[in-house]
């Protein structure tokens, strides 16, 4: 039978680094190692593991705290002597509690400078928002706390948080059309916030919908490249921007 790690450059001691990313944002989250234990456990739990080099042992991320990384997909680089993880991780990656490690920048001087989620400057754009609104919400239906506004919409039903769909895209198209520039970013932000909550009441993930765009541009890509692209007002969507 041949060795599905045939393939992995093992370094010393049998480990390999192991690149974790945020699948929703792209964000690099942590690095650490993994040896063959480490990798079987992974790809059969769908869960990210680890070597610890300081304990000598397994090391099940999230295993005690809770914020566990559901892997998606497990990749090596063209050397086969580095691990990529793509993740859905259900909290903080740090021991400090941030969502990244590698949250200080290093200056040329020698500098350095220590970013925050809500840094204008941090890495975070909307793809890492949109990660993060959507754990909130899958955290508040799962637990379903008292007072969580998230909470309450679920105890209404799907048709109701359809409804709100409805209504926030509505003030988001009046905004719009009214010039109200400020209004239709806000109203924007409420629409996404309940369309999130819909989703995931389905058992859909906002993954799942960029998934669905990703392959309705790569078809408008192959198409482009042999016919032109239609300006008709009619029909169309995402497909034919």
């Amino acid at each position: 039978m041949n060795d599905p790690f045939g393939a992995i450059v093992w370094g010393e001691g049998g480990l390999v680094p192991v690149v974790v990313q945020d699948l929703s944002s792209g964000d690099v989250l942590m690095v650490a190692y993994a040896d063959r234990e480490a990798l079987e456990r992974t790809l059969a739990t769908g869960e990210a593991h680890f070597h610890s080099r300081s304990r000598g042992e397994l090391w099940h991320k999230g295993a005690t705290s809770g914020n566990v990384q559901e892997v998606a997909e497990v990749r090596y680089d063209c050397d086969g002597d580095t691990l990529l993880y793509r993740v859905r991780p259900a909290g903080p990656a740090c021991h400090t509690g941030r969502r990244s490690c590698f949250f200080r920048v290093l200056a040329p001087d020698g500098a350095e400078r220590v970013i925050d989620l809500h840094d204008a400057d941090g890495p975070i754009g909307f793809g890492g928002v949109a990660a993060l609104l959507e754990r909130v919400v899958t955290a508040r239906l799962r637990d379903m706390p008292e007072g969580s506004y998230v909470a309450r919409l679920a105890r209404r039903g799907a048709g109701f948080v359809g409804q709100k769909v409805i209504e926030e895209a509505g003030e988001t198209v009046v905004a719009a059309l009214q010039g109200q520039d400020e209004e239709l970013v806000g109203e924007a932000a409420d629409l996404l916030f309940h369309l999130t909550v819909l989703l995931r009441l389905r058992g859909a993930t906002l993954d799942d919908v960029a998934r669905v765009l990703a392959l309705r541009h790569g078809e408008r890509e192959g198409a482009s490249s042999h016919t032109s692209v239609s300006t008709s007002s009619e029909g169309g969507g995402v497909a034919d921007t």
